[in-house]
């Protein structure tokens, strides 16, 4: 059994490893957070340790106090000023006695200097890559592609920030990049989890994996969308015909509703203050 420590494990990515690890149950797993935050903890199933990511020295300390094996990083890699948050986390990681193993936040696609000038995040994470290179810790990279979390809608349950990125299913849009032909990895951040949870069995590390949920071009995509949206709209017009025929005109005459009042069903005013409240 390994002790896990995940950076940032209290959403997005980190939440959904964490979660498939207190779920397996083969692992113990610790939350590194810059906030305590107990009645998370208790919903996660997670101990959320408190840290000070400008501090070396206490980061190792923390690492050595909760016997941290490996340490799963999804901090958010955007430029900061001073010391990269992940860069110190790594340098704590070094020299703790009982840290052994580092994945670093990366959760998308293999970069390079090449294209570093593309977006601010991409010369970060290979910092932190570079940083890497200088210990002997054991570590590897995590090769997702994109997150199908954008597209999958709130029924299925996603801790990652919504992002319209292409394909707007709610507006019925799409933007499509250049040909739409070029086949792209989804994954969700679910089955990442799932995953990285289980490659803490294995006993040595490649230097980089690669999950794949599933593969697409955007021209195809969107036909799927085409697709499933003309096939709901079969359903809804079904619907159409019932709202306006009285189907749907139920008659209150010996309704439960008269039987139960104390019961009080919600109101339509009610529910529609509920969803304005959301917006």
């Amino acid at each position: 059994m390994a002790i896990v420590a995940v950076a940032s494990g209290t959403g997005g990515i980190g939440r959904a490893i964490v979660e498939a690890i207190v779920r397996r149950g083969k692992h113990n797993v610790k939350i590194l957070s810059r906030k305590a935050n107990d009645s998370l903890a208790d919903e996660i199933g997670a101990p959320i340790i408190p840290v000070d990511y400008s501090a070396v020295g206490s980061l190792t300390q923390v690492l050595e106090d909760n016997e941290i094996d490996t340490v799963i990083s999804s901090i958010f890699t955007m430029p900061v000023s001073g010391i990269a948050p992940e860069v110190t986390l790594i340098r704590a990681s070094q020299p703790s006695r009982t840290t052994h193993r580092f994945i670093p936040s990366n959760w998308g696609v293999p970069l390079d200097k090449s294209r570093e000038d593309l977006a601010p995040s991409i010369p970060m994470k290979l910092l932190a890559l570079d940083e890497l290179k200088k210990t002997d810790l054991e570590y590897t990279v995590f090769y997702v592609g994109f997150l199908l979390d954008y597209y999958a809608g709130p029924s299925i349950k996603s801790y990652v920030s919504p992002l319209i990125v292409v394909i707007d299913m709610e507006c019925n849009m799409a933007a499509i990049p250049g040909s739409g032909n070029m086949p792209i990895a989804f994954t969700h951040s679910l089955d990442v989890g799932k995953y990285v949870d289980a490659s803490l069995d294995l006993k040595k590390w490649d230097a980089s994996y690669r999950i794949i949920g599933d593969k697409a071009t955007w021209n195809e995509f969107v036909k799927l969308a085409e697709t499933m949206k003309e096939s709901q709209s079969v359903f809804l017009s079904t619907f159409g015909l019932l709202f306006e025929d009285g189907t749907f005109d139920l008659e209150e005459k010996g309704a439960l509703n008269n039987l139960f009042p104390e019961i009080g069903a919600l109101k339509i005013k009610r529910a529609v203050q509920a969803a304005m409240n959301r917006v």
